[in-house]
Order: structure tokens, then C-alpha cells, then sequence
């Protein structure tokens, strides 16, 4: 059985060391939550980001709150944020602190310069994982490819890099038509 404070303890671990901006954050969450705890699946994180994606606020408190919900409930929920909330917010008032007195030193514009490298890196293995995920759900192969996910993925990226389309509208639109696929297999 999970308790609050497994919960509370397990998103403290996820805030101490999230470091690098909101999606750099979430291989850190799914390995804890998937890979450590086993408290979700790859495809429940996946469809816990997409659900992400269309509420605001930031990803990290997001899912935390999503997932705390769904193992403890309202209680949960509370734990799970706080666990994330507080070190993250101890450490950015220290790092703020510190970076605005040494900013100008070489050093410490090196560091930055390599976190921004490594939050790069840890953005583009969820993305490739996830690409991955949604093309070929069951297996690597051109039967296994999810040809509709493949067709929404491309217009997707075209509508927004080509007409500036509010990403909030893409989803709902490819959501809709997902809904009547779906519906029409039946």
C-alpha cells in the first residue's frame, strides 16, 4: 500500500533534483514513477503528459498533482506537490542569489552553458521515446506503425510552425477527430 508520506518522499526526491526547466524535468518523473515505483506505465505517463499539455501551469507541478491524486487522492495530491515544490524552491531562491553575484565570472558562465547542454539532452530522450511510443505502439515495424498518429504528428507540426496556431487548438482538433476514428472503428 502506498502511503502519503511514500508519496510526499518519492516527489521530494523528484524536487531535489530537478534541475534544468519543466521538460527536462520529465525523465526524472517517469523514471521514478515508472521505471523505481512501478506506480504508472510508460503509456499512463505518456497519457499523463498529453492531459499536461492541455492544463496550465507548470509540467512539474502538474504531474505531480495528477499523480499524487491518483495514488492518495486529495491528500495525495497535496504531498505529491509539496514534495516537489518546496526543494525547488529553497534551491532556485539560493541559485537566483548566488547567479546574480557571479554571473560575470567564466566559470560560472561554463556551468550554465553546459546545464543548458544537458537539459537539451534529457528534453530529447523523453521526445524520442515518446515518439517512438505513439509511432509504434506494439512494435518496431512498418505494421506496427499507428499511421493516423504518424499523419496527426506531421500536420500538427506544420500547422504550428507554418501558421502560429495556438497549441491548445491543434490538440483539441486532433482529439476530436481521434474521438470520431475511434468512434467509426467500433
Amino acid at each position: 500500500m502506498i502511503t502519503i508520506l511514500d508519496i510526499f518522499l518519492n516527489f521530494l526526491k523528484i524536487g531535489l533534483f530537478a534541475f534544468g526547466g519543466a521538460y527536462a524535468v520529465v525523465p526524472l518523473i517517469e523514471e521514478q514513477m515508472v521505471t523505481n515505483t512501478g506506480w504508472m506505465n510508460f503509456t499512463e505517463f505518456t497519457d499523463l503528459l498529453a492531459i499536461d499539455e492541455l492544463t496550465p501551469g507548470p509540467i512539474i507541478i502538474n504531474s505531480s498533482t495528477y499523480i499524487g491524486m491518483k495514488l492518495g487522492g486529495v491528500p495525495g495530491a497535496l504531498a505529491a506537490t509539496l514534495g516537489c515544490i518546496i526543494p525547488g524552491a529553497i534551491v532556485s531562491l539560493l541559485l537566483i542569489h548566488l547567479y546574480t553575484k557571479y554571473k560575470e565570472i567564466p566559470v560560472v558562465t561554463e556551468i550554465v552553458r553546459t546545464l543548458k547542454c544537458m537539459s537539451v539532452a534529457l528534453i530529447l530522450s523523453v521526445l524520442l521515446k515518446m515518439f517512438m511510443n505513439t509511432l509504434f505502439p506494439e512494435s518496431i515495424s512498418l505494421q506496427g506503425m499507428d499511421i493516423l498518429s504518424a499523419a496527426m504528428m506531421v500536420a500538427c507540426f506544420y500547422v504550428i510552425r507554418k501558421y502560429k496556431t495556438n497549441p491548445l487548438y491543434v490538440m483539441l482538433v486532433c482529439g476530436t477527430i481521434n474521438l470520431i476514428v475511434c468512434l467509426i472503428s467500433k
